[in-house]
């Protein structure tokens, strides 16, 4: 199925196949033997494939001076996570626990029992996370602990209040994953495999989270209003409809599409930083491990933009375009080519009877220009060099050879 979705995007055919078949996997996500690993770590890492699949593999890709304190630093957050999801904890119970939640990593014996969240097993098995995180060098043991309890605060100030403006939404942001892209680049700094400015500049480092949640908001819209939550800043949507939810129905098409273009026009102001910040990346599993999830968004957000399939059903990109994408931007210029790419799209596309058109646009030029100095952008963009590679008689051809052969293996 996944090859019948990119079967007219050539180089995201090649990339599955190669992703499968020719090693690509195992360069861009090499496989951690856990055997040999003490019970209670390996526990840890069964957790992390069991919580997010995703995360996993980059995590697991890591080097391995950096990799379990990234694991557990994961496994933390996704148990305070739990207990922020869970509705049915009452808020006079989940306050406290989630202000205190980080002394929690220095008692042994503490757990939680009574979650409902599909996620409980961090909750019901934390005295073995909290092991391994007291295994843990100390310096990492402080950020862990630091950043833990600052979100868990955090996430007290917005637990029954919805946001409002802009600042908020931000802010909210900040709490829930700016903290997250400012407790991994402190990580990367402790384990010395980049350079102290890395974790000092926590600007940078929170708005690569920030980028990445509003995307993750932006798509799961329509997820969202139907249980009843909130994350579009009221600010935004308030501008266009009476309620949030009114941009479910068929009628208020038009003024849906402008929220969502706004709210998307907010989240490209990311990008600046985001490139700015990955260009200061030396070590390559920490650039992976941070580009995976930033082209990733950047493909998202341009698969939403305008795009009426956000306010009535679920948009994603396919994975032989993700893939494509992994095994694409593991370089600086690539990946500057990657945003040139999906910028480019997003110009050709921005409508100009569009309230944010202007807005829009300024930043897209921004992007492009900031991105405009890598060899890979110099002929236009991947997409027009893409179709140049595919020409040739003898390349559709091989591309025809090898999809031929991938169906073969999948039967």
């Amino acid at each position: 199925m996944d090859l019948l979705k990119s079967v007219a995007h050539p180089s995201e055919l090649l990339a599955l196949v190669k992703f499968k078949y020719g090693g690509g996997k195992e360069t861009i996500m090499p496989h951690l033997d856990i055997s040999s690993m003490r019970p209670s770590l390996k526990r840890c890492y069964g957790l992390l494939n069991a919580t997010s699949r995703s995360f996993a593999a980059v995590i697991q890709a890591l080097d391995s001076g950096l990799r379990d304190a990234i694991c557990i630093f994961y496994l933390v957050l996704r148990a305070l996570d739990t207990v922020e999801d869970d509705m049915s904890i009452p808020s006079s119970a989940k306050v406290p626990l989630l202000q205190s939640f980080h002394a929690n990593l220095f008692d042994a014996e503490w757990k939680y029992n009574d979650s409902q969240e599909k996620d409980r097993a961090v909750l019901e098995e934390f005295p073995i996370i909290s092991q391994e995180f007291r295994n843990l060098d100390t310096l990492y043991q402080d950020i862990i602990a630091d950043i833990t309890k600052r979100m868990g605060s955090g996430m007290c100030v917005f637990l029954e209040e919805k946001i409002g403006s802009i600042s908020e939404w931000d802010e909210y942001c900040h709490y829930v994953a700016g903290l997250v892209g400012i407790g991994l680049s402190r990580i990367f700094s402790a384990s010395k495999l980049e350079d102290v400015v890395v974790g000092k500049d926590t600007a940078l480092a929170n708005s690569m989270g920030l980028f990445l949640q509003k995307t993750n908001i932006i798509r799961d819209y329509l997820e969202d209003v139907s249980v009843g939550r909130e994350f579009w800043p009221k600010e935004g949507w308030n501008q266009f409809g009476e309620t949030l939810k009114d941009f479910t129905l068929p009628a208020n098409l038009t003024s849906g599409l402008a929220c969502l273009n706004f709210l998307i026009t907010n989240a490209l102001q990311h990008i600046p930083d985001q490139i700015k910040y990955m260009s200061r990346l030396q070590n390559q599993s920490v650039f992976n491990f941070c580009a995976i999830p930033q082209v990733m968004a950047m493909a998202t957000l341009s698969a939403c933009y305008n795009n009426p399939r956000v306010l009535s059903g679920v948009v994603k990109i396919r994975r032989g375009e993700a893939v494509d994408l992994m095994m694409t931007a593991t370089n600086m210029n690539n990946f500057k080519a990657v945003i040139y790419k999906y910028a480019q799209d997003l110009l050709s596309r921005v409508p100009p009877s569009d309230p944010s058109a202007k807005e829009t646009r300024r930043i897209i030029c921004e992007v492009l220009l900031l991105c405009s100095d890598s060899p890979c952008c110099n002929v236009g963009s991947l997409a027009k060099s893409s179709t140049r590679h595919f020409a040739s008689i003898g390349t559709v051809f091989l591309v025809g050879v090898a999809t031929y052969y991938a169906i073969s293996q999948l039967n």
